[in-house]
């Protein structure tokens, strides 16, 4: 799939660590929406958080940059990534 003439490539990543009721799916969100990120977040019954993310490679590099740093009040301890199948997403949703 490509907008314009750019490649879009999907990734996800699952993050462990102090990473639930720190803000961390609404950080996700900011950083997706200001790079312009398709996709999702959502809270995992294990406590790890998961993304599902759609975006070019420059811009999926700085998407994982901010997964893997996290808002102020997390401790991203391991964050395993992992290449996609395009899914159609229009917009960065959180769910649940």
């Amino acid at each position: 799939m490509t907008r314009g003439k750019e490649q879009l490539i999907a990734r996800t990543y699952r993050v462990q660590g102090r990473v639930q009721g720190v803000g961390f799916r609404y950080f996700v969100k900011q950083n997706a929406d200001a790079l312009g990120v398709r996709g999702y977040v959502r809270n995992e019954d294990d406590g790890a958080v998961f993304v599902y993310a759609i975006a070019n490679a420059e811009t999926m590099d700085r998407m994982a940059a901010a997964v893997r740093t996290g808002p102020r009040f997390s401790e991203v301890r391991e964050v395993e990534e992992k290449e996609a199948s395009l899914l159609k997403y229009n917009s960065f949703v959180i769910e649940r």
